[in-house]
């Protein structure tokens, strides 16, 4: 048995988990695991590699810059606002991976919003602590360049999210006060629990019903999750999406949409819902 057949298991989810947070694509990071597979076992030994997951880590680093720089193309064709894929990541989950705070949903909509250089140099550094030296054969640029995008990226990161998240407990008990409401389609109820600044993004790629435009504040948002749960009999339950209790919405009993909740000072601060059938295709598998 070969060196990677004996280790490719332990390795595997780092793999999955770099392309992962660098594309925010299931579907493109389960192709580029394969294809770092390939890559691994098409040469003739290994041996000569010192440390074999920071090596498979810097191959799918470096197809899914790759992949990131097309990706970004075909989304300026994008129909509604664009979300990452969400990931199950709870015990009964298909596709393990390495779960940390730079695998969150809210990270990876922030880190849209970064250059494709920056987010490779942030993902390798800051989740798997890869040295600038090896991220500058990904990037083609100097070790110094790699910190400057990395400290670049991390000071762009730490403006737009919040530096103190809500406790696990508060976020626990404003998700179930929200189902509760959500289901029994209590407008009162939900105003009380939404931020007076909330916002409601839905992803439905033009595949499904969805709007088209970012819904901000308290009264629209509420308003616009009660016409839609008007129309629908949804069932919201909870899963562990990208390593954090979320909600699953079904629809007669398949998974319909996947809301990921931000919450702040005991109150609802965005509410993001990816419905386009496309990027629940690993929901529905799990």
């Amino acid at each position: 048995m070969s060196r990677l057949d004996e280790e490719w298991a332990d390795h595997r989810p780092a793999v999955f988990g770099a392309a992962y947070r660098i594309t925010g694509s299931v579907a493109d990071a389960e192709d580029i695991t394969q294809d770092v597979w390939l890559r691994a076992s098409a040469r003739e030994s290994l041996d000569d590699v010192r440390d074999l997951r920071a090596w498979l880590v810097t191959v799918a680093a470096r197809r899914a810059y790759d992949v990131l720089g097309s990706a970004r193309a075909r989304r300026v064709d994008y129909v509604g606002p664009w979300l990452p894929e969400p990931l199950l990541t709870g015990p009964d989950a298909a596709e393990p991976v390495l779960v940390d705070e730079t695998a969150g949903t809210a990270m990876l909509v922030v880190m849209e919003e970064l250059s494709p250089p920056e987010r490779v140099a942030f993902v390798l550094h800051q989740a798997f602590e890869v040295p600038y030296e090896q991220i500058a054969d990904v990037l083609g640029r100097s070790a110094g360049a790699c910190r400057q995008l990395a400290s670049r990226a991390r000071r762009k990161i730490a403006a737009a999210l919040p530096a103190r998240p809500a406790p696990a407990r508060e976020r626990d008990r404003v998700l179930e006060a929200f189902r509760s409401a959500y289901e029994r389609g209590d407008e009162a109820a939900l105003l009380a629990l939404l931020d007076p600044d909330a916002t409601y993004t839905t992803d439905g790629g033009g595949r499904v019903f969805a709007a088209r435009k970012v819904i901000a504040g308290a009264g629209r948002v509420a308003t616009a999750l009660l016409r839609v749960g008007a129309r629908n009999t949804f069932r919201l339950e909870f899963a562990e999406v990208n390593g954090r209790r979320e909600l699953l919405v079904r629809r007669d009993g398949r998974p319909a949409a996947v809301d990921t909740v931000e919450v702040a000072g005991g109150r609802i601060t965005a509410i993001r819902r990816v419905l386009n059938p496309e990027k629940l295709t690993s929901v529905h598998r799990s």
